[in-house]
């Protein structure tokens, strides 16, 4: 596991399962337009949720690329679940900024909800086709953009399910870390 500091805020990489943080107050899902249950990290949270958090899900959808919207956790051992509607790669567009407005707008669903930590899957990256290293480094751009601004948040964590995508998001997050100072 690696972890840096960014203006009071700790943000690390690790290896593991998504929907088993019982550490993080709040886990992002990368979800599907319906907000239903889904493959890969939907599936592993809808799953772990149990079907309330589909039906707290239904008058919230649809949602589009770059939305995201927040339920309580049900089942999961967080408070909260944010829902992330990423953009599929070659298909929505600007992708770049479709999947840069989804961790802004989970960091800032987080701080209206007086979260401290947050747990994010790598977005857009699995069946959206996304790939890994240019969505790392989107995603560690714009959450050491909004580091300075975050009050609330104090523990970002990147859950990533492969021993080699943990790997690229550790030297990602060191190599953009590196180059912008803090303050």
């Amino acid at each position: 596991m690696s972890q840096r500091v960014i203006h009071d805020t700790t943000i690390e990489c690790l290896q593991g399962n998504i929907a088993d943080q019982p550490d993080m107050e709040a886990i992002v899902n990368a979800a599907n337009a319906a907000l239903r249950t889904g493959g890969g990290v939907a599936g592993a949270i809808h799953r772990a949720a149990g079907p309330g958090l589909e039906q707290e899900c239904r008058p919230l959808a649809p949602i589009r690329p770059g939305e995201a919207v927040i339920t309580g956790a049900h089942k999961l051992p967080n408070r909260y679940v944010i829902h992330c509607l990423g953009p599929v790669y070659g298909g929505d567009e600007p992708a770049a900024e479709l999947l840069a407005s989804c961790y802004r707008n989970a960091l800032h669903l987080a701080e209206q909800n007086n979260i401290r930590s947050i747990a994010f899957p790598a977005l857009s990256t699995g069946a959206f086709g996304y790939p890994m290293e240019a969505a790392a480094r989107i995603a560690f751009e714009t959450i050491l953009e909004e580091a300075p601004k975050l009050t609330s948040v104090k523990h970002i964590r990147f859950v990533l399910f492969q021993a080699k995508d943990r790997e690229l998001h550790e030297r990602i997050l060191d190599e953009i870390s590196e180059r912008r100072p803090e303050g």
